[in-house]
């Protein structure tokens, strides 16, 4: 079986290659190939697979190509993980945000406006391109913000893009552990959109063991979410929410941490993935040595990830129990094996909503539980969402599709439209006044007018 990533240069790729090295079941995935436009990234994550490959019966070969076309031909699963702009781009997004009193984070607020109207013209000239050259290929996007461009994708492949994010996994593990219960053995009650959405339940043994935790002050505030969100509030909304509602809730705090800070987290990640890469690439490197500095890299992000957030909450440093991911590359690994050889799952995706959540329409791309079976990703019933979420739900959703409108008319009232509706944007003047400093700093938006 051949899969083929797209932005194979990419910083995460080696997570996914490590899934993919400890399977060993019949139909496993045989060939890798990297597209990447940076030849330097490129080299750069040859040499970490190929460290992580050493010693490694049958590892499945790598290979690298900067031809699109090339790099589809063949492909029985494309991941898609691009970043367009770069990490300098999401630093641009953060830094005109703040500079108008915004959030800029990359898939939240602002930030998340001006990626998407990068990102959505290539994304869709990628489905398209896959469409023609790899028609049979199913398509998992990681390319964020992954609810949007997922949805983007589904307009030329349909059902067979699935979106897949971490967030929903991680906190789900979490709570399960909390609670005492296997995570593969718990049913998680999650709804909503990608970066927007709650755990209503948890349950165990067809019982929902949610409240019980709820009413547990002390277990609540022993893991992530439960310190960033307090217990009070929590047990106020009934709910467990994603660590990205926190910039909803929380949205003077973390704006007012993001402007304190030395530096915002896209320019940290600029700046440090500068110094992987040029370590990573350099000649002469001994066997392990390029892996030894992703490895040290990685445990760095990971430590710092959110670390504005935490302080505007007070609650210090990660625990070393939230600093396991939610294992996105295993998401992606457990649904390639579902479609690829008919083992069916359990996983949270972004699909489209088929009546899933009567709020929204058909079309939608939501984030739900989902089975997963040869035929793709089936989303299952869910209850209605409280007023409150669905409010949120439906305005965040309008945004995505005033992105997706301007992306395809290039139009700057449809782009304009997409900041001044979006929640954490509070006014059209300033809304008006980010679009021209976004326009201003990125090549990929000359085609607004």
């Amino acid at each position: 079986m051949r899969l083929t990533i797209l932005g194979g240069g990419g910083f995460r790729v080696p997570l996914v290659y490590g899934a993919l090295l400890g399977d060993h079941a019949e139909g496993r995935v045989s060939q890798v190939t990297l597209y990447d436009e940076d030849p330097g990234r490129l080299s750069a994550m040859a040499r970490v697979l190929a460290d992580q490959a050493a010693g490694v019966p049958d590892a499945p070969a790598v290979s690298a190509t900067a031809d699109l076309d090339e790099a589809l031909r063949g492909a029985d699963f494309v991941f898609s993980a691009i970043r367009v702009g770069g990490l300098e781009g999401r630093a641009a997004d953060e830094r005109i945000a703040l500079a108008e009193g915004v959030l800029g984070q990359e898939t939240v607020g602002a930030g998340g406006i001006a990626y998407g109207l990068r990102t959505v013209p290539v994304a869709r000239e990628i489905a398209r391109r896959i469409a023609r050259t790899a028609p049979e290929a199913w398509v998992i996007n990681f390319t964020n913000p992954a609810g949007v461009v997922t949805e983007a994708m589904a307009e030329e492949l349909g059902d067979r893009v699935i979106g897949i994010c971490d967030s929903p996994v991680g906190l789900g593990r979490r709570i399960a552990r909390l609670l005492g219960a296997r995570p593969e053995e718990a049913w998680i009650d999650y709804v909503g959109l990608n970066h927007l959405g709650w755990v209503r339940g948890l349950h165990i043994g067809g019982r929902d063991e949610l409240p019980r935790l709820l009413a547990d002050t002390e277990a609540l505030e022993s893991f992530e979410e439960g310190r960033l969100f307090g217990a009070d509030w929590l047990r106020s909304i009934g709910a467990v929410p994603n660590e990205y509602l926190h910039y909803y809730y929380f949205n003077r705090d973390t704006v007012r941490a993001y402007q304190k800070a030395r530096q915002t987290r896209g320019a940290f990640l600029r700046d440090q993935q500068r110094g992987f890469y040029a370590e990573a690439g350099r000649p002469g490197q001994r066997p392990g040595e390029a892996l030894a500095a992703w490895d040290r890299t990685r445990a760095e992000r990971e430590a710092t990830y959110m670390a504005e957030n935490r302080e505007a909450a007070g609650v210090g440093e990660r625990d070393e129990s939230d600093l396991e991911s939610g294992g996105y590359e295993k998401v992606a690994l457990a649904l390639m094996r579902a479609i690829a050889r008919d083992e069916r799952a359990t996983l949270i995706l972004n699909v489209r909503n088929r009546g899933t959540l009567s709020a929204l329409d058909a079309q939608a791309v939501i984030e739900v539980p989902c089975l997963v079976d040869a035929n793709g990703a089936h989303p299952v019933a869910v209850a209605p969402l409280p007023l409150h979420a669905a409010g949120l739900v439906t305005s965040v959703k309008a945004v995505e599709r005033e992105v997706l409108a301007a992306a395809a008319s290039g139009s700057r009232a449809d782009a304009v439209k997409a900041f001044a509706l979006h929640p954490l944007v509070d006014s059209v003047t300033v809304a008006r006044r980010l679009l021209d400093g976004y326009a201003a700093e990125h090549p990929n938006l000359a085609y607004l007018r």
